[in-house]
């Protein structure tokens, strides 16, 4: 039977994506695991893979075009397959390719197709189409009134499994609230950009899919987040000290600690006493999420988009200095060369922004829904300060939280970063 493919959902905010290109053309030869389009998405460029041997016999999407999470793009032929099959089932995704961009809370919903004498009806014309669906998915979603087509299989080969339609269904009973990408961006992506002249010196950049989603969610976290600001000072010296004497004895092995390492595990520690910074707004309740689950921004080089993508630190707080920096590095290296997976940027329950590396020394986040807060840390700047009662020169961090009122008050957001402070200015306590 045929392939049909069709734009996939490769981040948990997608509602749809750009064909930045093609690597492949009609009647080249694929093999399962064979990248053969890159697809811009609202966080970044990823690589969609094949999971099937045969021949892409028809492109219906053209690079360049931006489509929503659902619309087929391209067909495989298979060995076996009828001359006239794949004709037929390209045929069969006329009424679907006219969906529209879903709104950002609400599903992607397919277009009830009109009857015609020359179109069959969907039900006649998906029998043709192999979907990777289990048995007991597809009745669960049916029961549950839940549309496969828009949900990424977390099983063998992108196999959708019970827990897939589960994690949609939970999705959609919260409200259809999806996290938020992060909302600091870098360059426009040079692959999907285009700077149109438009007289006199000036020029107009076309926005890239990324921007545009980072553009109307920056509005919505804005508009509908009561957002404020806290800021505290922290002594950097003990943790320098610190992180130079354990990066001595890690260099054999090849580990590095940074000073964001540090950072992640002080949160983490400190969300398991303060857990409002592990919760998140649900309408008429808060929920006060089990693990913690840090999302840690990454930038991007511009042959990969440009921009930031979060990658997720699961579990943080079961996670020591040596774990955090081999996982941060690994995730920080996927992105910037083969692209982050699904996976990979699902489930952050507090983020973490770090603009001190690039010399940067204070400055404010935009609250990286579901999340309650994030917490924007400057450079560790060496500059005099009283020490003691002395005046000495020391390294010293500025750190801001931009919190939910709705979840966490001021009172709760000082305590919690007394405790962080208590374990940066105290780093032999990350250790246990």
């Amino acid at each position: 039977m045929p392939v049909q493919l069709t734009m996939p959902r490769l981040s948990d905010t997608m509602e749809a994506g750009t064909i930045v290109r093609w690597n492949v053309k009609e009647g080249d030869v694929v093999s399962s695991g064979d990248v053969v389009a890159d697809i811009e998405t609202d966080k970044a460029t990823m690589e969609m893979p094949v999971y099937d041997d045969g021949v892409i016999s028809k492109i219906m999407v053209e690079a360049g075009k931006q489509v929503p999470v659902g619309t087929p793009i391209a067909i495989i032929t298979v060995e076996g397959d009828e001359a006239g099959s794949a004709a037929t089932v390209a045929a069969a995704p006329v009424a679907v390719a006219a969906m529209s961009v879903p709104s950002n809370n609400a599903p992607a919903q397919t277009a009830v197709p009109a009857q015609s004498a020359s179109v069959s009806p969907p039900s006649v014309q998906f029998d043709a189409i192999r979907q990777r669906v289990s048995p007991l998915a597809r009745r669960m979603a049916d029961e549950m009134g839940i549309s496969v087509s828009s949900i990424v299989g977390s099983g063998p080969g992108g196999r959708v499994v019970k827990q897939d339609v589960l994690k949609e269904a939970e999705r959609l009973k919260s409200g259809g609230a999806r996290p938020m990408a992060l909302v600091h961006v870098a360059s426009p992506s040079q692959s999907s950009t285009a700077v149109v002249p438009i007289g006199a010196g000036a020029s107009e950049v076309m926005l890239s899919g990324m921007r545009q989603a980072i553009a109307r969610r920056l509005v919505e976290s804005k508009s509908n987040i009561p957002h404020y600001q806290v800021t505290m000072r922290f002594n950097m010296d003990p943790l320098l000290e610190l992180r130079t004497m354990l990066n001595v004895q890690l260099e054999p092995q090849g580990i590095k600690l940074s000073v964001n390492d540090f950072i992640v595990r002080a949160c983490a520690l400190a969300m398991t006493a303060h857990p409002f910074f592990n919760a998140s707004w649900a309408g008429d309740r808060i929920i006060l999420h089990g693990d913690v689950n840090i999302g840690v921004a990454i930038s991007l080089p511009m042959e990969r988009g440009g921009g930031l993508v979060v990658a997720v630190l699961t579990q943080a707080q079961r996670k020591g200095l040596r774990e955090i920096s081999t996982e941060t590095r690994a995730l920080a290296e996927k992105a910037r060369t083969r692209g982050l997976g699904p996976e990979d940027m699902t489930g952050a329950t507090f983020t973490i922004s770090n603009l001190g590396m690039f010399g940067v020394d204070n400055f404010t986040a935009i609250i990286n829904p579901p999340n309650s807060a994030i917490l924007a840390c400057g450079a560790a700047v060496e500059q005099p300060v009283v020490r003691n009662h002395q005046l000495v020169v020391g390294h010293e961090m500025q750190a801001t939280l931009s919190l939910d009122h709705r979840v966490i008050d001021g009172a709760m957001a000082s305590e919690y970063l007394q405790t962080v402070k208590h374990n940066i200015e105290n780093p032999a306590t990350l250790l246990v």
